[in-house]
């Protein structure tokens, strides 16, 4: 029942352009290109050697079409996931201002269906694409988590915090009119149900790296309260941006917005490794070692008897060692020790803890003063 629902919910959170806005095709070099199919869209230029068009394959069998714009300059890398009624062609225009102002490079891609990637739409799809590029990004370019920022918009936040949740070391996380879940975005409910899609109330909370969290005001399809919750509820929550006035799919008309994802990215630039280790380590809640720790042997009481002469307990570390002395068991010659082993068959000498002085394999090899190395009898 549950699985039905959420197919039901998933029909109701994609919307596709339809008809796409680009078309790719295959050159002779074996290289890409992209073909308008809307007159209104810009295009990147053919010989455009700052922008790589990609065709990645994804663990469910689809295959994604991905941007990536490099800027020479850039010493982080944003992986950009869009929202929901719109694909590449419409975000290009986008991801080269981005890529100039923020001086970083942007990895776009479209989801399963959207664009020209194969496939239908489905929240398990886009977990797999955004997986799928994030993979691509390790192994072609060489981008490390701690080099890159994770930026969701809307419907986009659902992928975002699915894998930044995965990724401890990540540099940042950009929530751009984010929802807290695809039912909340409906209705307002305080429980999460098995059917609701995009659980991004639950998963925020996973997220160790600094989240900067953009909503406008006037948002009449996710309301603010949804940004303002998952900024809340955030572990290491950056200064959000609250843009007076501004909707769903206008905010980077703002000059603030720019401004602020520019001061954003510049701090994220400038955290260096020690320190982003150091907060690692505090969002891990390592504790030290304590210090009385060290002059124990070990932090547990035996449940093992104890003596019934003197009550002392022993610990794990050390039960082979009693340390009792009124013992009624017989003593060892050689040590003040309890013995506890049976009687050597080969000598008077009792087996005692102390595996040194007089084991009983030293009886039986005859090197017990007594024996020399003869047996008896």
């Amino acid at each position: 029942m549950g699985c039905m629902l959420s197919q039901l919910a998933a029909k109701f959170a994609f919307f596709p352009p339809s008809p796409p806005t680009y078309q790719i095709k295959k050159r002779d070099n074996g290289k890409f290109s992209v073909v308008s199919t809307s007159p209104s869209m810009p295009l990147p230029l053919a010989d455009d050697s700052s922008l790589d068009i990609l065709l990645i394959d994804t663990k469910r069998g689809n295959k994604i079409v991905a941007f990536y714009l490099k800027n020479p300059y850039a010493r982080l890398t944003v992986l950009y996931s869009h929202g929901n009624a719109a694909d590449l062609g419409q975000l290009y225009d986008l991801f080269v201002q981005l890529k100039v102002n923020l001086r970083v490079n942007i990895m776009g891609y479209d989801y399963s269906g959207y664009g020209a990637s194969s496939g239908k739409p489905s929240e398990s799809n886009t977990y797999a694409d955004i997986e799928a590029v994030y993979e691509f990004l390790q192994t072609q370019y060489g981008v490390s988590q701690e080099d890159l920022i994770l930026y969701g918009q809307s419907v986009g936040s659902g992928p975002t915090l699915h894998l930044a949740a995965k990724l401890p070391r990540l540099r940042g996380v950009v929530l751009h009119s984010s929802i807290l879940s695809g039912l909340r975005v409906l209705c307002h409910v305080k429980f999460t149900f098995c059917f609701d899609i995009y659980k991004n109330v639950n998963k925020i909370r996973k997220v160790k790296s600094p989240v900067l969290v953009i909503h406008g005001t006037e948002d009449d399809v996710v309301n603010w309260l949804h940004g303002d919750g998952l900024w809340k509820m955030a572990k290491e929550p950056y200064e959000p941006l609250w843009i007076e006035g501004g909707g769903h799919c206008n905010l980077e008309l703002y000059p603030d917005y720019i401004r602020h994802l520019s001061r954003f990215i510049h701090e994220m630039e400038n955290i260096t490794a020690e320190i982003h280790l150091q907060k690692i380590r505090q969002n891990l809640r390592i504790k030290p070692r304590s210090e009385n720790a060290s002059n124990k042997c070990c932090g547990f009481k035996l449940w093992r008897p104890k003596c019934s002469e003197c009550l002392r307990s022993r610990c794990i570390k050390c039960w082979w060692r009693p340390k009792c002395t009124q013992s009624r068991r017989p003593k060892c010659s050689s040590c003040v020790a309890c013995c506890w082993r049976p009687r050597c068959p080969k000598c008077p000498i009792h087996g005692c803890c102390c595996r040194i002085s007089c084991a009983p394999w030293r009886c039986y090899l005859g090197k017990h003063s007594g024996i020399n190395g003869k047996q008896d009898g």
